[in-house]
Parts: structure tokens; C-alpha cells; sequence
């Protein structure tokens, strides 16, 4: 009995005193201190004593803190309120644990409020992995916080996956709690994020390009894992295309592509050149007005209605050499997501598509490079570490040495010419802390030629863009841009004849923008923000080229327009399987003076006799406004694990206009700004898409079809004079459009064989109406646009001879576009004049290439100076005369037809590519 007694006495003694140590009151105040100096500044004002591992902190986080007559419970809650470590006092003893509690009664309560047995969990401390064929053991991470009195059964896991080799983030990577229904890719960023239920989980990481990787964790809160993989080491298995794999059953957005920069290399282009750009001609329902024009044509839409960012920043010409190649060095580009469907709210100002192409980050852990050199062009990237771990540059040239292919051409202005260019771009990242980071990009591109020996051409894109990524919590992060973005361009004539004279003309951009991205519950994800950009067009000026030109100057008046928007979009996640996406975009625009606006009379046509007035406006006074809601609107419902179905629809504005009256888009089009004379674009998109992905061979099906309208879609009178012209409105004309469509794609990810066959049937038309009859194109029916081109058919297609040797082919055909024949002669008042069709009822004849390459990989020794990469391809290997454009000459009383191409032969090329 009186041993019983002592026991008793002994264990309420120890009660007593955890009660006490847990009541215990002390003042103690600190500044600018890591919590190591704060615990050892108690423990030298009070009994107690810590017992914990000094890694566990980060002893660059300073803290700073005053209390008075305080619990040290109290205390120490708030020095340990953002870190992951709890405490447990015994006595004069305070222990230290990361992210589990020490219990020392197994209490709880139930959600109802009941007291339960909280059963404490046990697991293995350590995962087997496979590393080089050897078992060893990697620990259990754990993640977050436990809380004693916590209800929540499930919590957040986020992070980032990142190249283990330079650091850089990686997107669409699936992430994925392994044997559950629960996953998502990652982002742009290389960010993911996951509901996970409290316990033991096992993480996953897949990806086409990148290694499988897992591991074990023990989730007590909210918190962070994240992930570093490698490339796997055969590249000739990657596809370039994909409809965004995963993430295409995951978004209800309809028409979305990813072009990774990674796999360019096996494609064979036009003369050997990496080309993510040209790779997108052969996605269904991107085409081009012909080979070697600038510009893009997306589901039936004008070259202007295609918004191309680069790291945000809009990039207003992205065509080096007449277009036959893009302005984006290959090596320093990421990938380029292109939305040709449904539009996200984040972005507008054009109809048909956005190519949203994000450059690489640079490697922070060591120097590297990558480079190549081909018939055509050399350029070399190199990323240099700045702060190891955490920020680099990424430095990329490219220059040109092509007059020797020009001299090859078929057409004799080209065959006469001189072309060069070249392009610049630097990037620096820095990750200052987990929350935050920050990135900023410049970019320069050039090009020069002649046509003739008297006139020099030339045109250049200039670009800045600064972006700070903010993450506020596990739910909520932000990104804020600022870019600028130039476009110039200018023709020097020198002539023996005093006209000599130099025209220049230039549009500027300044955009700002701010993103946020919230979590707001496991169904409801939040995309929101604003943006507002500036617009500044010289439309174009013309001075004489030296004292004794007789050329009277010109100056077009400066255009200003002010662009701003708010935009929000919900994923809402119904049910497991049905899936909304519902944006909305409000866009506001305002023509700005200073300006000189005239006014016509109603009811005649616009002449400069009908100008009743010139009204003037004063600097940043409005000229005229608009703008409108915009809605977006996509559907997506999984029918099985194979099968799923999308459904979209959109509304855009477009308050800037391209002017151009050739067929095809050349460097010297201008941009002019919605005004008084002039009204903005606007269009509807409606899209339905079936996806099906079959077992044999993990062959992966898509049936999209789209129906588009579109009003004040700018055209031209016949013999249109668009350079400056002091009257412009006069010669322009504002009418309908209407698109439709259907894109069917079969590819083959993965494989010995793998590739993509595509096919688009499409037509696009174009209604020039008005009341007055030299306002009327085709006696104001609908009629084909230069681009409509019913046929379209790609297909794409490597084969692995072994881990090294490839082969690669490109096939191409598309329906002739429209043209406009002259069809007979008439003579009015003693002069003979041609008579032409209609406006486009002809077509030239269709376009069909071939092209075939072979891809020789370096060995794959991890110990060498270089790891290189040759292409050896044939460029129209069947000698195809395809025809560029067809011209009419009167010769001796008769017209006569005459067919100009580019390439009406084979070029064969052979590029050696290397990394370091």
C-alpha cells in the first residue's frame, strides 16, 4: 500500500509539474534574430532547456518579438507559427519535433465533439528505391504541421518539379497520389498542387520527355514537395505535338496544342533548320497563305487576329527572310502553347488564336550551352549560373549567312537579292525564396534585304518583359508583368533619278498586367486580374534621302490607343467527370489624341470631297470609345477512362487592324488603330471536340469542329492605296465573316514509330456589303478569303532504327488559295482596260511537299566535352514546282499568266547540333 501511495504521489508530482512548466510566465523581447538566438536567449533567462537539431532551422530568417509576463506555451507558438515544428514540454524540458506532435495522452475529438481515441499513427521511416540497380532507402518525407485538435481530413500538397540538370521548371508533368483518382499537371511555373487525404500517400511524377519518379510522404498540414527529375536519355521517342496529353481531359479549354522545343530536332524543315513555328503548320487548323509569307491563318481567321507573346510581351513579327523562318532562336525556347480554340479570359485584343511561347530559364548550377550550325545559320546559347541554386542568364545569338541559297531561287527578285538577320535574347531568373521570384527577358531581332539593287529594306522587333511571382499561401499566388514590345520598319531607295527618299514607319506597345490564382475550394479554382496596355503607331513618314531628291516630305499623324481589361475564370468541378470552365473578360478601349479626325457626310460614300470637317483633339483627349463583355465558356465531360468530350464558347474584341493588300502578309504591312472611321473586330466561336484514346499501341484520336462568325472584318477597295495616305478610311472597306470546320488528329506518342497524321477540311468567306456599289466587293455576297483552302492534310512520322539512328519524314498537301484571273479586255473611251473575275474565284494550283531527314544522336557518355546531334534532311525531296503566286503581264496585246515559285527543287542540308 505505501509503495502504491508513492507511485500515486510520484506521478502527480510530475503532473504538477508539467502543469506548472506549461503555466510558467516570462518577458523577453528580440529583433532581428534567427529562432536558435531567441531559444538560447530563454534558455538563458529561464530553467528550461531545448533539445532539437539545429538544421532543422533556416538561420537567415530573421524574427523579431516583445512579450510580457507570457506562458512560454504562449511564446512559443508564435516563434514557431511558420515552421513546421511543434514542442513538447516536460518540466524544465522542452523537446523540439518536425511536424509530428508528442502525445502524452491519446485524446481527440470527433467532429461532432465527442471525445475519441486519437490513435497515434505509426509508419516506415524509409522508402526502397531502385538507384543504379541497388536497393537503398530514401526517407518518408514529411509535410506540414500536426495540429492536436485538428478535423481536417484532407490537406493541400504543392511544389515545383524542376530539370535536376539546370534547374529549370518543368511543364505538363502529372502528379499523381498513386492508386487513386487523385492528380493534376503541373503549370507553366513547373507549380502543382493536390488535395490529399491526412496519412500516408505515395507520390508520382510522369512525363513523355522526363523520368518516372515517387515518394512516400506523411501529410500532417498544408505544405511543400518538390520534385527534380532528368531527361530521358532517348530523345527520338519524343513527340513534338501533343494536344496537352493529361492535361487535355483535365481542362474543359477545346483546341489546345503544346509544342515542346525539345523534340523540334527531328522534324525535317526547310533547310535544316529547328522551327517550333513551322511545326505548328502541320497542327490542324493552323495554316499559312503560302510558302515563305509571314503570318499565321488559324481556324479560318486573318493573319492580324493571331496574338503571338513571348515571355508575355507581344511579338509583332516573328518571321526572319521573308518568312521562311521564325525570329525565335530554337535553343532558347521552352515550348509554345497554342490556343485556337477556346481562349482563356486572361488573354485578348485577337479573334482566332494566341501562341503563347515561353523561353527557357537558365541553369543554376552550372555553366552549359547549346548551339548549332546549319547551311543557312550558327547560333549559340549559353546559361551561366549567377547565384548557385537560385538565379541564372540565359544568353542566345543567331546570325544568317543565307545570299548563297537566295541565288538559287526560282523567282528572279529573289534570285537577285540580299537578305541577313540575326536575334538576340537574354533571360535572368531568381528565385529569392520560396514565395517569390523573378524574371526578366530582352529580346532583339533584325533583318535586312534588298530586292533590287536600289532599295534597302529593313525591319527589327525589340522586347522587354519583367515578371514577379508572388505566392501568398498554399491557395493563393500572383504574377505581375510589365513589357514593351517595338516594331519598325524601312525602306531606303537610292536613285540615280532625284527621288530618292527613306520611309519609316513604327508601332510601340507598353502592357502591364497582374494574374491571381486561387484554390478557392477542391471544386472551384480562380484565375483573375487585369491588364491595360498603350499603343503608340507612327503610321508612317517619308523624307527625302538627300539634298537633291525632289521628294516633298510626308508625315502620317500618330495613332494612341489605350486597351484595358478585367478577366475571371472558375474551373468549377462539378462531379468527377463533368467539368465547367466559365471566364469572363470585360474590355474597354479608347482612341487618343493628339489627332486630327475627319468627319464625312452621311449618306455618300467616304471621299476626300466628302469630308465635312476636321475636328481636332487635344493630347490623351478621347477620340472615340468601345468595348464590351467577352465570355468564354467550356465544357468537358469524361465518358470513361478513354473517352471524353468538349464543348466551348467564345466572344473576342480586336481594337487593332492589320493593313495589307497583298496576298500574303510581307514585313512592310502597318497596324492602324480602331478610330472614328474605323470600328473594332469582334467575334463568336463555337466548338465541339471528341477525344478518344485507343489501346492498341496508345494510339491517342481527336475530332474537333468549330463554326465562326465575325463583323467589321477590314478589307480593301480594288487598287487600294494604303501608304501614306492622308485619307485611308476612303480606300478601306469593314464587312462579315463567317469560318467552319472540322480538324481530325491521329497520333502515336510513343514507340519504335511515332508521330501524328492530321486533317483539316475548313473554309473561310468574307461579305463586303454596303449601299453603295464601289462599296460592294462580288455584288456583296459572301466569297472565298485569300487563305480559304478547303484541304489540308500533314503528316509527321520518326522511326528508331536504335538508341542513335533515325528517320524522319514530313509530308504536306493543301488545296490551291483563291486568286483573281483576268477573264477578258473592254475599251471605254478610246483606252483598253482588263476585265477580272470576281475577287477570288479561282484557284491556283494545290500544294504538296515531301520532306525526309536522318537523325544521328552523339553516344551517350556522360564524360565528354560535348553531346552532339547531326540532322542530314531533304527539303522537297520530290522537286515539287509548287507555286507561290501567279502574276499577269500584257504582252503584245495579249495577257499572259506567269507562276512564280520558292522552292521548286530538292535542298538537301545537313545541320550539326551540341550541348554542353
Amino acid at each position: 500500500m505505501r509503495i502504491f501511495t508513492i507511485i500515486l504521489l510520484f506521478f502527480g508530482l510530475n503532473q504538477f509539474m508539467y502543469a506548472q512548466g506549461q503555466q510558467t510566465k516570462i518577458s523577453i523581447s528580440y529583433s532581428n534574430v534567427n529562432r536558435v538566438e531567441v531559444l538560447k536567449k530563454i534558455e538563458a533567462s529561464t530553467h528550461f532547456t531545448f533539445y532539437f537539431q539545429e538544421d532543422w532551422f533556416d538561420k537567415t530568417v530573421l524574427i523579431s518579438g516583445n512579450y510580457s509576463n507570457e506562458t512560454i506555451q504562449e511564446i512559443l507558438a508564435k516563434v514557431f507559427e511558420d515552421t513546421e515544428l511543434n514542442f513538447f514540454i516536460d518540466d524544465t524540458k522542452i523537446i523540439l519535433t518536425k511536424n509530428s506532435i508528442i502525445y502524452d495522452k491519446y485524446k481527440g475529438k470527433t467532429a461532432k465533439g465527442t471525445e475519441k481515441s486519437k490513435t497515434p499513427i505509426f509508419f516506415q521511416q524509409y522508402d526502397s528505391v531502385k538507384k543504379n540497380k541497388t536497393d537503398t532507402t530514401a526517407p518518408i518525407a514529411l509535410i506540414g504541421k500536426e495540429a492536436a485538435a485538428s478535423e481536417i481530413d484532407f490537406y493541400t500538397l504543392s511544389g515545383h518539379i524542376t530539370d535536376l540538370k539546370d534547374n529549370k521548371p518543368l511543364a505538363d508533368i502529372t502528379v499523381k497520389a498513386k492508386n487513386t483518382s487523385i492528380s493534376t499537371i503541373t503549370n507553366a511555373e513547373g507549380f502543382y498542387s493536390l488535395k490529399l487525404p491526412t496519412g500516408i500517400s505515395t507520390i508520382e511524377i510522369e512525363s513523355v520527355f522526363y523520368r518516372s519518379a515517387s515518394r512516400k510522404i506523411m501529410i500532417y498540414s498544408n505544405g511543400n514537395l518538390d520534385f527534380s527529375t532528368t531527361e530521358k536519355i532517348n530523345q527520338l521517342d519524343e513527340v513534338v505535338v501533343k494536344g496537352k496529353g493529361n492535361q487535355n481531359v483535365r481542362t474543359a479549354i477545346t483546341g489546345v496544342t503544346t509544342i515542346e522545343a525539345e523534340g523540334v530536332k527531328t522534324i525535317p524543315l526547310v533547310l535544316g533548320e529547328r522551327d517550333i513555328l513551322k511545326v505548328a503548320l502541320t497542327i490542324p487548323g493552323v495554316k499559312t497563305a503560302g510558302e515563305g509569307s509571314s503570318g499565321f491563318n488559324v481556324r479560318g481567321g486573318k493573319e492580324d487576329q493571331n496574338l503571338v507573346l513571348l515571355d508575355n510581351a507581344t511579338l509583332y513579327n516573328p518571321t526572319h527572310l521573308f518568312g521562311f523562318f521564325s525570329s525565335l532562336n530554337p535553343y532558347t525556347i521552352n515550348k509554345v502553347d497554342i490556343y485556337k480554340g477556346g481562349i482563356p479570359s486572361e488573354y485578348g485584343g485577337r479573334l482566332s488564336s494566341v501562341f503563347d511561347i515561353v523561353s527557357k530559364n537558365g541553369n543554376t548550377e552550372k555553366f552549359s550551352g547549346e548551339g548549332g550550325i546549319g547551311p543557312v545559320t550558327s547560333n549559340l546559347t549559353a546559361s551561366i549560373p549567377v547565384v548557385k541554386g537560385k538565379a541564372s542568364l540565359l544568353v542566345g545569338g543567331r546570325a544568317t549567312y543565307s545570299d548563297w541559297i537566295l541565288k538559287t531561287l526560282d523567282d528572279e527578285n529573289l534570285k537577285n537579292s540580299h537578305a541577313s538577320f540575326y536575334d538576340l535574347i537574354a533571360k535572368y531568373n531568381h528565385k529569392i525564396n520560396k514565395n517569390n521570384a523573378v524574371e526578366g527577358t530582352v529580346y532583339y531581332s533584325k533583318d535586312a534585304y534588298t530586292i533590287t539593287p536600289d532599295s534597302l529594306y529593313k525591319y527589327s522587333n525589340r522586347l522587354v518583359s519583367l515578371k514577379w511571382k508572388h505566392t501568398f499561401n498554399e491557395k493563393t499566388s500572383s504574377e505581375f508583368n510589365v513589357t514593351n514590345s517595338e516594331y519598325k520598319f524601312s525602306i531606303d531607295y537610292e536613285s540615280p533619278t532625284p527621288e530618292s527618299f527613306l520611309f519609316k514607319y513604327k508601332i510601340d506597345e507598353t502592357q502591364f498586367n497582374v494574374k491571381f490564382n486561387t484554390l478557392y475550394t477542391d471544386k472551384h479554382k480562380f484565375t483573375y486580374g487585369l491588364s491595360s496596355k498603350i499603343y503608340k503607331i507612327n503610321p508612317g513618314q517619308l523624307n527625302p534621302n538627300d539634298e537633291s531628291s525632289l521628294i516633298a516630305p510626308i508625315r502620317i499623324d500618330d495613332e494612341k490607343g489605350w486597351e484595358s481589361a478585367l478577366f475571371f475564370s472558375d474551373k468549377f468541378e462539378i462531379t468527377d467527370q463533368l467539368l465547367l470552365d466559365i471566364g469572363a473578360r470585360y474590355s474597354f478601349y479608347a482612341a487618343l489624341g493628339a489627332a486630327t479626325q475627319k468627319i464625312y457626310q452621311d449618306g455618300v460614300p467616304k471621299t476626300p470631297s466628302t469630308v465635312i470637317e476636321e475636328k481636332k483633339y487635344g493630347t490623351n483627349e478621347v477620340i472615340n470609345s468601345s468595348g464590351g463583355f467577352e465570355p468564354r465558356i467550356g465544357l468537358r465531360y469524361i465518358v470513361d477512362d478513354s473517352f471524353f468530350i468538349k464543348a466551348g464558347f467564345d466572344k473576342n474584341f480586336q481594337y487593332i487592324h492589320l493593313l495589307s493588300n497583298n496576298t500574303t502578309q510581307s514585313p512592310t504591312d502597318t497596324w492602324k488603330l480602331s478610330d472614328l472611321n474605323v470600328k473594332p473586330q469582334s467575334g463568336l466561336q463555337y466548338s465541339l471536340g471528341l477525344f478518344k484514346t485507343l489501346d492498341y499501341e496508345h494510339l491517342e484520336l481527336s475530332l474537333e469542329g468549330y463554326y465562326k462568325t465575325s463583323k467589321n472584318i477590314l478589307d480593301y477597295k480594288v487598287g487600294a492605296n494604303i501608304l501614306l495616305n492622308q485619307n485611308l478610311e476612303t480606300e478601306l472597306l469593314q464587312g462579315e465573316g463567317k469560318a467552319y470546320g472540322v480538324e481530325f488528329l491521329l497520333k502515336k506518342p510513343y514507340g519504335r514509330l511515332n508521330g501524328w497524321i492530321g486533317y483539316t477540311y475548313s473554309r473561310a468567306f468574307i461579305k463586303l456589303d454596303s449601299q453603295f456599289n464601289d462599296e460592294k466587293v462580288n455584288g456583296g455576297n459572301y466569297f472565298r478569303a485569300n487563305f480559304d483552302k478547303p484541304h489540308d492534310v500533314s503528316i509527321v512520322m520518326n522511326y528508331k532504327f536504335t538508341h542513335r539512328y533515325s528517320f524522319s519524314s514530313n509530308f504536306v498537301y493543301q488545296t490551291g488559295r483563291p486568286v483573281t484571273y483576268p477573264i477578258g479586255k473592254y475599251t471605254y473611251e478610246g483606252a483598253e482596260y482588263t476585265l477580272y473575275s470576281d475577287r477570288n474565284k479561282f484557284r491556283i494550283p494545290d500544294y504538296y511537299r515531301l520532306d525526309i531527314g536522318l537523325n544521328i544522336e552523339g553516344n551517350h557518355k556522360i564524360k565528354k566535352l560535348a553531346h552532339s546531334f547531326w540532322n542530314i534532311s531533304v527539303y522537297n525531296v520530290l522537286g515539287r514546282n509548287n507555286p507561290y503566286s501567279i502574276f499577269f503581264v500584257t504582252k503584245e496585246g495579249q495577257v499572259k499568266a506567269y507562276q512564280t515559285s520558292i522552292f521548286g527543287m530538292p535542298i538537301p542540308t545537313i545541320t550539326y547540333n551540341f550541348k554542353f
